[in-house]
């Protein structure tokens, strides 16, 4: 985490506060595994209307974070994660209530099936227990998870970073008034209450008291997660996200999709961060222009250095990076198979996108390209779990594992069998 904005206050003994708030919230995560839908629903409405009616300390509360980031020197992107206004916690407000409004997963069949003795089994979807996320600058993330895991039936600990620590804080009041108001239990959405980076390792080390770790946030977060949990991690990696535009794109919406991927919000993990041209293309100096004109950066291949002088040379680095800032690198590439040899070689497995009117091309490349969100004439920018209907997301999952794509209520379940007999012995 980048920012050292706030004074960080050594924790007495960490493992000692984690471990009891990770018992607090192994005992709601018990009576949300049965708690009915309808009661979820209307203690998340709560906490919604406890979000606008608590608008104006929230805002306040993040103007001092972004004081505080400025003056620590935070980039741009960072700082757009981090900052709200009224239409941002309007939205987030919104997001609660969505989630209240989809299908509960708790106790929702899977599939079934009857044994030759007559045994009936199914499958039913079951929540995860206690969920810790951590995070960094997005104040959003606290409603989002929250929410997401209230209605899957599950607690959750959180642990924001340092830069958003007022933000956090008054989210997380207003979240708990509204839990306290429908009469759920509290401690099913508890925020690590100190800063300092040795909470997160009890956190990390929390067996048995927190059953999966979600990080979402850079590099050094998710490496040192990976690194130091022994409970289960669902991983968000980097967004080096594709962008392919083929030989038979329409130019037009060639443009438009690429400044769109790339420049709508530069910060968030679906911005495209690498644009490959087809050597057919007609097209690709009007790509470059548009990108420019929208006061992007490009980096370029040689090929594609050579159609501008605003184009700068791009380094072997640059096919790795995720920017998350005004910067895309561009190469041309032979075809179809140019495209995936590359993004088999730089995709971080988030998502990938192809432009193209050939049906046959778009099919192959949905199929060939194997990351988490695969896309055919939609700008990057779509992957987020609003946007596919999921209400909200924690992060968007990159492994193989469990869930993959956007992680929402879903996500948030695992499944156990039922058994069903009528007297059935072993032979």
């Amino acid at each position: 985490m980048t920012a050292k904005a706030h004074t960080l206050s050594p924790v007495p003994d960490p493992d000692a506060l984690i471990a009891d708030m990770g018992a607090r919230a192994r005992a709601a995560a018990k009576r949300l595994a049965v708690v009915p839908t309808a009661e979820k629903a209307a203690a998340l409405r709560a906490a919604a209307g406890q979000l606008r009616l608590r608008a104006d300390a929230i805002l306040d509360a993040n103007r001092r974070d972004m004081a505080a980031a400025k003056a620590a020197g935070l980039s741009a992107a960072m700082l757009d994660r981090l900052r709200l206004d009224d239409t941002r916690l309007g939205g987030i407000a919104d997001a609660v209530e969505a989630v209240a409004a989809l299908p509960d997963p708790v106790g929702m069949e899977i599939d079934r099936a009857v044994r030759p003795n007559g045994m009936a089994l199914s499958r039913v979807r079951v929540p995860l227990g206690v969920v810790g996320i951590i995070y960094e600058s997005r104040p959003n993330v606290t409603a989002d998870a929250a929410a997401l895991g209230l209605m899957s039936g599950n607690a959750v600990i959180l642990r924001g970073g340092s830069e958003a620590v007022n933000s956090n804080r008054a989210i997380h009041a207003a979240l708990a008034a509204g839990l306290a108001e429908s009469g759920l239990p509290v401690d099913a959405v508890q925020l690590v209450p100190v800063q300092d980076r040795a909470a997160v390792g009890a956190l990390l080390r929390a067996q048995g008291l927190v059953d999966i770790i979600i990080p979402r946030g850079g590099k050094s977060l998710v490496a040192r997660v990976q690194d130091e949990a022994r409970v289960p991690v669902l991983a968000h990696l980097d967004g080096i996200n594709h962008l392919y535009l083929d030989g038979a794109a329409d130019p037009a919406k060639a443009v438009a999709l690429a400044v769109n991927a790339k420049m709508r919000r530069t910060g968030v993990c679906g911005a495209t961060e690498t644009i490959l041209i087809d050597r057919a293309f007609p097209a690709p100096l009007a790509i470059v222009d548009a990108l420019v004109a929208a006061g992007c950066e490009v980096r370029g291949d040689k090929e594609v250095a050579a159609l501008s002088p605003h184009v700068g040379p791009a380094s072997a680095n640059d096919w790795d990076c995720e920017y998350l800032d005004a910067i895309v690198s561009v190469a041309m590439v032979d075809g179809l198979a140019g495209a995936l040899a590359h993004i088999d070689a730089h995709s971080s497995k988030h998502t990938d996108a192809v432009v193209t009117e050939d049906a046959g091309i778009a099919e192959r490349f949905l199929s060939e390209v194997d990351s988490a969100i695969v896309m055919h004439n939609a700008s990057t920018q779509f992957a987020d779990g609003g946007e596919f209907g999921l209400g909200a997301e924690i992060g968007i999952a990159t492994g193989r594992l469990h869930a993959r794509g956007p992680v929402a209520l879903e996500g948030l379940t695992t499944y156990k069998w039922l058994v069903r007999g009528t007297g059935q012995v072993r032979p």
